[in-house]
């Protein structure tokens, strides 16, 4: 497995303006990563998207630095004020954008729910997400870009949801990003999601967790509950609860043997939780 990672790790330094997405590629690559992953929250206000994408990847080009996934928003229930074919119209925009990245795959969410709830859950709307998914794989696959979702956002989560719609679209250009971390937001055993989604990946996200009892008190700043309550706050690589080279023997038992991504969101500093992810990483891929 080649290991990147997510210019969103490097979050704390692009927001306080102490770094540029630009420069962040340099880091990566002075870091030792094999890969960098571009989100679509980090392109400057004002830019227009297309050139900015052109310049990330000139960078990443004069650095030798291959971009390994292009991560983006969607919500094909509610997006574009309900307007399902808007939404889509986005989401291709982006497959536009993941084509000048030069990245094989592009990661978009599916949505955050049926808003407002009425009596509708994932299986009542899943035909209709489904056939919006389909139709962007569709248009990526003549980008030359696979397209995938995550287990994330709480709506589209859980493993048996996003397996069920992989199935549903059932199409060769979409699979699943597998974040072994995102599991535990929706209160599952990150070792058995993996288990059960790591046939349909494309691509990989290696994450960690602090997890501390919904039972007990608000531990306070830098916590977030899952979506029963427990409460979980980003940690370091390896310094946290997610069973992490559990997952990734079952990723590579599966089959897989592509890109995982690193994703830092914990409190320490940024550069550091980041160098000694990698580290881990490195050190869990040479014993499986």
């Amino acid at each position: 497995m080649k290991v990147s990672v997510t210019i969103y790790s490097f979050m704390q330094l692009i927001s306080s303006g102490k770094k540029t997405p630009l420069e962040c590629i340099g880091i990566a690559k002075e870091m030792g990563f094999d890969a960098i992953e571009f989100v679509d929250f980090v392109f400057p206000e004002g830019t227009n998207r297309l050139e900015y994408a052109k310049q990330l990847r000139a960078e990443c080009d004069r650095v030798g630095l291959p971009v390994s996934n292009y991560a983006v928003g969607a919500d094909f229930l509610n997006g574009s004020n309900g307007d399902t074919a808007a939404e889509i119209a986005k989401a291709k925009e982006n497959v536009d954008i993941a084509a000048i990245l030069g990245c094989p795959t592009m990661r978009h969410d599916i949505s955050a729910g049926p808003n407002p709830r009425t009596y509708k859950g994932y299986d009542n709307v899943l035909p209709q997400l489904a056939d919006a998914v389909r139709e962007v794989a569709e248009y990526a696959a003549s980008k030359g870009v696979k397209t995938c979702t995550e287990n994330h956002g709480y709506f589209s989560q859980d493993s048996l949801r996003v397996e069920k719609l992989v199935n549903t679209v059932a199409h060769e250009n979409f699979g699943l990003l597998c974040d072994i971390g995102n599991c535990l937001c929706a209160d599952e055993d990150p070792v058995v999601a993996i288990g059960r989604t790591a046939p349909y990946a494309f691509y990989a996200h290696a994450k960690d967790f602090h997890i501390k009892d919904g039972n007990g008190p608000d531990p306070g700043e830098g916590f977030f509950t899952s979506r029963n309550g427990t409460y979980l706050r980003g940690a370091i690589i390896g310094q946290g609860n997610v069973p992490v080279l559990h997952c990734l023997r079952a990723l590579k038992r599966a089959g897989y043997d592509g890109t995982i991504s690193v994703e830092f969101e914990g409190m320490e500093d940024c550069l550091t939780g980041i160098r000694i992810g990698l580290a881990n990483m490195r050190k869990y891929i040479s014993m499986l």
